[in-house]
């Protein structure tokens, strides 16, 4: 009896303790690392693609629209950046839908762990990949002669209203990546979302030059929104009224997908 009493006395003193919130979204956030680094394929998105898209609108459509590509390049280069941030978000959901198809998540679910640090792991990372992509981008942007009015403050303020609002605009991918039963359809939908989204804003152009039907849309656009407030902190331009208006938004978009995410994830069977 009593080297039974010592034995469970050791088990209990052994167990290791609960890990925090914190520890357990790191955990999960260096879990996402991991696979970057073994199939370091996945960083195409935030690599190869930004500087396909700078150099391919700059010195495509450069001097038709501005007259000079290196004017069209102080003007383009924020937009771009969002729209190549906003475009890669949708990762988020791809990735945890395919944990979900290999019944991965269903053990992290059996786990006695706080549960949103699954989630909370995988966006943690996701932030350094648009860091990456924005870093990659002013750089090259730097290079081809690319100028900040603002100086290094105001483009490190830019980033960082970019990067809280793809924060915000993952949640959406992160409960559709929940909801949806397959990978592509999950891409489908993404797709059909941004792209509307991205290419019917300011990023390319003025939309003062568009048809009245086109700028009203284009106007309340979200994307708009970063874009104009990325640009004004860039070049040296009061851009409070984007700014608060991209912290409601984005505030919104945390507060009623990152709801409806938990909820799903929770329930999902």
């Amino acid at each position: 009896m009593e080297n039974n009493s010592l034995e469970k006395s050791i088990t209990l003193e052994t167990r290791p303790s609960k890990a925090s919130p914190l520890n357990a979204a790191l955990t999960f956030a260096w879990r996402a690392l991991l696979r970057i680094r073994y199939v370091p394929e996945q960083l195409f998105d935030v690599t190869v693609f930004p500087i396909i898209f700078l150099l391919m609108f700059t010195y495509l459509f450069g001097g038709a629209i501005s007259g000079s590509t290196g004017e069209y390049l102080d003007f383009v280069l924020p937009g771009i950046l969002v729209m190549t941030v906003a475009m890669i978000t949708m990762y988020t959901g791809l990735d945890l839908n395919k944990d979900i198809e290999k019944g991965v998540f269903d053990r992290f679910r059996s786990l006695p762990i706080w549960q949103p640090a699954v989630l909370v792991g995988a966006l943690l990372v996701d932030v350094v990949r648009y860091s990456l992509a924005a870093t990659i981008m002013i750089t090259l942007g730097y290079i081809l002669g690319f100028r900040a009015e603002a100086g290094f403050t105001g483009v490190l303020l830019a980033v960082l209203v970019i990067l809280f609002f793809a924060f915000s605009l993952s949640w959406i991918w992160t409960m559709l990546g929940i909801i949806v039963r397959s990978e592509k359809a999950l891409m489908a939908i993404s797709m059909m979302l941004l792209f509307p989204l991205t290419f019917l804003s300011s990023v390319f152009v003025d939309p003062s030059t568009m048809p009245n039907w086109l700028q009203s849309f284009v106007d309340i656009n979200p994307i708009t929104f970063v874009v104009d407030a990325a640009r004004g902190l860039i070049h040296g331009y009061d851009v409070t009224s984007e700014l608060l208006i991209i912290t409601y938004i984005s505030v919104g978009l945390i507060a009623v997908f990152g709801t409806l995410t938990m909820y799903f994830f929770r329930n999902k069977n």
